[in-house]
């Protein structure tokens, strides 16, 4: 063996385990279906840096990791999105194809050994006619896709709060009924024990399936104290 020689195996481990270590410190991300819809929470008091986002007409975006890598991916999805939409058909741009992009992405950049693999996991949501027919994708940092049905979480407490809520969640919850499920859930883990999230630390946003086109709104302080009792 050449003095130094680490094999290919090794190497993959070394960045998946690096990807992996980073992604867990980030605040976790919930992706829920409910009756009109797709729910997205996270714990995020800033106005300015979103983990959520739109990408298009019934798309949104959502990640976990670090915030300049996950952003030029959003910008990217968009561009595409809008490329796609021009020269085709505003249908012909799906949430499908958005994650297949992005697996690309990732994937070449993971397998490369000329820079470090990104430090996000992403999450593409579709949202369709009826909660049936609403498409999550989960990808993570080695650009591996998976196909989600009701429940998505990242983040470092990912295992414990997908199992808490797949055995409460329905996908004929309301929106007053799916938000303080979700906010309970994020204020459940942490290293100082269970928290009682204010509508002030939270993002959270809405694909509005009951929307005739453009289905994506951000849910503010307000509507999230009315939904969570906080309210005056």
């Amino acid at each position: 063996m050449p003095f130094g020689y680490v094999s290919p195996e090794q190497i993959m481990k070394d960045r998946a385990d690096y990807a992996r270590k980073n992604i867990a410190r980030g605040r976790d991300v919930l992706v829920l279906s409910y009756a009109d819809g797709i729910l997205f929470v996270t714990e995020n008091s800033s106005r300015a840096l979103h983990k959520i986002s739109e990408i298009y007409d019934r798309i949104a975006f959502a990640a976990v990791g670090k915030y300049p890598e996950f952003e030029n991916l959003r910008v990217a999805g968009v561009r595409m999105a809008d490329l796609r939409g021009y020269s085709y058909d505003r249908r012909d741009v799906t949430g499908r194809a958005l994650a297949n992009t992005y697996a690309q992405i990732l994937g070449n950049v993971f397998s490369s050994g000329a820079e470090k693999p990104f430090e996000v996991e992403i999450t593409v949501a579709e949202v369709g006619d009826s909660p049936e027919t609403d498409q999550l994708y989960r990808l993570t940092y080695d650009g591996s896709v998976t196909d989600e049905h009701g429940v998505v979480v990242m983040g470092g407490a990912a295992e414990t709060l997908t199992a808490q809520l797949r055995e409460q969640h329905r996908e004929d919850m309301t929106l007053e009924e799916v938000v303080p499920l979700a906010v309970e859930a994020l204020g459940s883990v942490g290293d100082n024990g269970p928290r009682t999230l204010t509508p002030g630390q939270l993002e959270a946003a809405v694909l509005d399936r009951t929307r005739p086109r453009r289905t994506f709104r951000r849910l503010a302080a307000p509507a999230l104290s009315a939904m969570l009792g906080t309210g005056d």
